[in-house]
């Protein structure tokens, strides 16, 4: 599988070029446009209750789409977000990632999607109760509202809520006040996500809840 993501970093897409039996998994809503000799299959997002609880905890859809080459030629199609961002992709070998719902969008066969417990520290830090995990070997593709930034931590590293997109299994989140008590809301910081331990980071450098807020703030 060929592919390449354009119209960075603001309205990113992912250009995907499939030889004859090779395929692709994505989220449903996900494809923007398609060579007329893809197959496309829908799908149960795993079995009946993992889909479920990815639909109803992790952010997902109940279905992906399933799209293949079953020609002898090579097909083309194009997969995007909802929201304005950057997309990015990493490689699994056997290790975990955890992602924030609706981070998703596409992932290779090989690639297991599950719903694992994040905690109340998670929630109180904007980033809800459930994480979505992937796990296998393959090619997994994500999304943000901005632009991604990569980051390698060993040790301690503050957050602010509604900013952190993927992380590694050896990081552990908390929630603390900026600043103390009364410095942390005049700043306007409130809560921020104090992360700890070792492993790699995806921040976003909008967050749609301070997006949110704005909006509602102009239409009172």
């Amino acid at each position: 599988m060929k592919y390449e993501i354009k119209y960075k970093p603001a309205f990113s897409a992912i250009f995907v070029t499939l030889e004859p039996g090779e395929k692709i998994i994505a989220e449903a809503g996900a494809m923007a446009s398609m060579d007329s000799h893809v197959t496309i299959k829908t799908e149960l997002s795993g079995d009946f209750l993992s889909a479920l609880a990815k639909k109803f905890f992790g952010g997902e859809s109940l279905f992906v789409n399933v799209f293949s080459n079953e020609t002898k030629q090579y097909v083309n199609l194009v997969l995007t977000q909802s929201v304005v961002g950057d997309i990015a992709e990493i490689e699994l070998h056997g290790k975990d990632m955890y992602f924030q719902p609706g981070a998703y969008i596409a992932s290779t066969p090989g690639v297991k999607m599950g719903v694992r417990w994040a905690g109340f520290s998670s929630w109180f830090a904007g980033e809800g109760l459930f994480k979505l995990r992937l796990s296998g070997k393959g090619k997994v593709f994500f999304g943000a509202y901005g632009g991604i930034t990569k980051k390698a931590i060993n040790g301690e590293f503050i957050v602010d809520t509604g900013h952190l997109v993927a992380y590694e299994p050896g990081i552990e989140m908390g929630i603390k006040l900026a600043n103390g008590l009364v410095g942390s809301f005049t700043s306007g910081e409130g809560f921020v996500n104090r992360l700890s331990g070792r492993g790699n980071i995806y921040l976003q450098s909008r967050s749609i809840g301070g997006l949110v807020g704005y909006l509602r703030s102009k239409v009172r």
